[in-house]
């Protein structure tokens, strides 16, 4: 499937939990987002290759979205743009409801 690094929810929670927050990439929807989102800032994926700028290269970066496939192409555009501390939230934020905070509505 993909190179990118991957991060697993319960790491990520631990790591937000200990105050080590990465930052955090939403490449959803905003209607998506609306629905549940971790936070983080909301760069459609069909807006990142415009917005790549708003973007600090040098910071590492957990990218998410739904189940982890376009945060995947997202993090794999990244790291072909010179970032170099990239991972894909494993499983998305569907992985995060499941594993982390069942009250979070899905979709």
């Amino acid at each position: 499937m993909s190179n990118v690094p991957l991060i697993h929810v319960e790491d990520l929670k631990e790591r937000i939990d200990s105050g080590d927050l990465p930052f955090l990439l939403d490449v959803r929807e905003p209607q998506e987002r609306a629905i549940c989102n971790i936070g983080g800032l909301l760069i459609p994926l069909d807006q990142l290759s415009r917005r790549i700028g708003e973007l600090d290269p040098e910071r590492e970066t957990v990218v998410y979205c739904r189940s982890g496939s376009r945060s995947a192409m997202a993090a794999e555009f990244l790291l072909a743009h010179g970032f170099h501390n990239v991972k894909n939230l494993a499983g998305g934020i569907l992985a995060w409801a499941m594993k982390i905070d069942p009250t979070m509505p899905t979709y």
